[in-house]
């Protein structure tokens, strides 16, 4: 059954739902890949095991009792350890909550159940969300499946590295400022940020409450689609929630599949996002992708987004200002772990000094006290009033942009996957590799990263970012789509087929099973 492993999320669910393979079969299949591979990759932080094959053993009963089932129904999943579940432990990477398992699940995660998915566990990523590498888990790093020395992204790095390396056919994410988006580029998968509202983030560890997004990471865009069709909608739970209908995003991928899906489609490629500081093979390959939509009768415009140049500035001002409030609740007390100081006072004070210190690493700490400084009597308005102007005119600079195209476009990452600790003593390195991806947070817009190739001076994966104006998320998935099938019919084969092996005996099998 190892091929089951390698099939997309929409192949799978065929097999499930003509019982051709059972829930149980595909379930095993990639908990004994997730044996096989992980100790090296440590995309997982928690495997579900037992409780996954019985979750599957459920879905095959009520499959086998005739029950009308969602297509997702026996699909295997991960999930990125930001989101509450009540039957896993949930730690958002941070030693503060080691051990925690929450009395309830996320939204989304309580819609995967709903639907019938199988979650195999939960996964790696930068403790609460901060930073573009996975190097900031207190776990420690997880390993891009293309090059075991480069980081898989963050600070969902385990998600898309669990995709990627045909761990779990799908996986959630979260997306604060490229969280999603950039490591599904660096691992050559599909990354999707859904409008800001459009996905319930009850359940998800808040970073920032004003810029996190809960999303899917997939190998295909059309199983991205799938999967948003089940965690997406209205959400009394959350204040943010928008209760919009929402058209299928299924078939809006299965739109953009049908000939001519790309004429006369408008696509802006945004000046602010290329040029210095883009690498060689990133640029090559994001020309190369817009000669292709030029062909297939698409219309390329370049637009200007003058006030993008200060959205990493704007973004690491207000980001840190809502993750001092939003952490201010570990506090030794409510959750988590607690320490008792060495002074031995029990002070609720010194207790909680002695919890963060402990607990919180190094990067939470930076941002804390940064958000902490910019929120203070004094400087309040200097800083994070000024950043929030700035967030004003990102959003003007998109509304204008979309007056004049149907989608934008811009690399998703200016690198491919860094190597370990090139940039881990550079905060400022770090921050920029979000500088594509940080606007659409800033602005709500929903966003896009597919793979477009692999770089030729280091045959890293390249990714795309497509960005809609806000509730118009099933724009993406149709351009996406319709992109995806073009370059495929370009290659000659999908992206993931030309990772290298896991292990020496391993090659990757085709979708009919030959190894």
């Amino acid at each position: 059954m190892t091929y089951l492993t390698k099939l997309s999320a929409a192949a799978l669910s065929e097999l499930l739902i003509s019982k051709e393979v059972s829930a149980v079969e595909a379930t095993r299949a990639h908990l004994d890949h997730i044996a096989a591979v992980d100790t090296d990759l440590h995309a997982f932080l928690h495997v579900a095991g037992d409780a996954a094959l019985s979750t599957a053993a459920q879905i095959d009963a009520r499959r086998a009792a005739g029950e009308e089932l969602n297509p997702l129904a026996g699909v295997p999943i991960a999930i990125k350890d930001v989101l509450a579940t009540q039957d896993m432990p949930t730690t958002a990477g941070s030693k503060i909550l080691e051990g925690w398992v929450p009395p309830y699940d996320a939204t989304v995660v309580a819609r995967l159940r709903a639907a019938g998915l199988v979650p195999l566990g939960k996964t790696n990523m930068d403790e609460f969300a901060m930073g573009s590498s996975t190097e900031h888990s207190a776990y420690g790093i997880t390993r891009n499946p293309w090059d075991r020395d480069r980081i898989p992204g963050g600070s969902g790095g385990g998600s898309a590295a669990a995709v990627a390396s045909f761990q779990a056919p799908l996986a959630l994410g979260s997306d604060t400022g490229g969280s999603i988006r950039q490591p599904a580029a660096v691992t050559g998968s599909v990354g999707v940020k859904p409008t800001y509202g459009g996905v319930s983030r009850y359940g998800a560890i808040a970073l920032a409450s004003s810029l996190d997004q809960v999303g899917p990471v997939s190998r295909t865009v059309y199983d991205a689609a799938l999967l948003h069709d089940v965690i997406g909608g209205h959400d009394p739970l959350d204040s943010t929630s928008l209760t919009e209908r929402w058209p299928s995003m299924a078939a809006a991928a299965r739109a953009g599949l049908q000939d001519g899906a790309l004429k006369g489609v408008r696509v802006g490629v945004i000046k602010e996002l290329s040029g210095d500081g883009f690498q060689a093979g990133v640029t090559q390959r994001f020309n190369e992708t817009l000669a292709l939509l030029v062909a297939a009768g698409a219309e390329i415009t370049e637009v200007s987004a003058p006030n993008f140049e200060y959205a990493v500035a704007a973004y690491y001002l207000i980001l840190p200002a809502e993750a001092s409030s939003n952490l201010a609740r570990f506090d030794s007390v409510r959750f988590g772990i607690r320490v008792n100081p060495e002074s031995g006072s029990l002070t609720s004070e010194h207790v909680m000094s002695a919890t963060r210190e402990a607990g919180f690493g190094a990067e939470v700490k930076r941002r804390i006290i940064l958000g902490t400084y910019a929120l203070s009597a004094g400087y309040y308005d200097a800083y994070y009033g000024s950043a929030q102007k700035v967030r004003t005119l990102i959003q003007r600079d998109f509304a204008a942009a979309f007056n004049q195209v149907d989608v934008l476009v811009s690399p998703s990452a200016p690198t491919t996957a860094f190597k370990f600790g090139e940039k881990l003593a550079d905060p400022m390195a770090m921050y920029i590799n979000d500088v594509t991806t940080i606007p659409a947070n800033l602005a709500g817009v929903p966003g896009m990263s597919i793979p477009i190739g692999l770089a030729p001076e280091d045959g890293l994966p390249v990714g795309l970012q497509i960005m809609a104006p806000a509730k118009a998320d099933a724009r993406l998935y149709t351009v996406g789509a319709a992109i995806e099938q073009l370059l495929e019919a370009n290659w000659g084969h999908t992206m993931l087929s030309q990772a290298p092996a896991l292990t020496p005996t391993e090659m990757f099998a085709s979708e009919e099973g030959a190894v």
